[in-house]
């Protein structure tokens, strides 16, 4: 009987992180600051290039706490939805009017592909639980929105 309940477990995690995914992927489709743009076609490059980023960048101490101003967690500490949910916020104050806003939220934009070109350059190995997959949500909004990828 408990491995019929694990294994309920499973498919519905494996379900949840398909369903994430594609939220990223929908998230990609419209409305997409070229600020976004550029941040992934600079992210999408260097993988390209090398297969891999080769320096580990890691994040200051203002910048953790531009991240904290707007009660966002390292990304190596949030899941799938949770970086869908910063997705969407940082795209909305990207066309916001208020020049600050903006700024910071492209700012936290550049400081989200600097940790994810950390997590990848340490090979997975700062990430504390399977659960915390939110780089692959970024991964993936990078992927899509890229003029390179295709």
């Amino acid at each position: 009987m408990n491995e019929s309940i694990i294994s309920d477990n499973m498919t519905n995690f494996n379900e949840d992180v398909g369903a994430g995914l594609l939220r990223t992927i929908l998230l990609a489709k419209n409305n997409v600051p070229f600020s976004h743009k550029q941040i992934a076609d600079n992210y999408i490059v260097i993988k390209r290039m090398y297969n891999f980023h080769a320096v580990r960048a890691c994040i200051t101490l203002s910048e953790y706490n531009l991240l904290k101003k707007y009660e966002f967690l390292p990304l190596e500490t949030v899941d799938i939805q949770e970086v869908n949910r910063e997705i969407e916020i940082l795209k909305e104050a990207a066309f916001s009017e208020n020049k600050i806003l903006k700024d910071e939220c492209n700012t936290i934009m550049e400081i989200r592909a600097k940790e994810l070109k950390n997590i990848i350059a340490s090979a997975y190995s700062n990430i504390p639980n399977e659960m915390y997959n939110g780089f692959k949500a970024l991964d993936k909004y990078f992927e899509e929105i890229t003029k390179f990828y295709k």
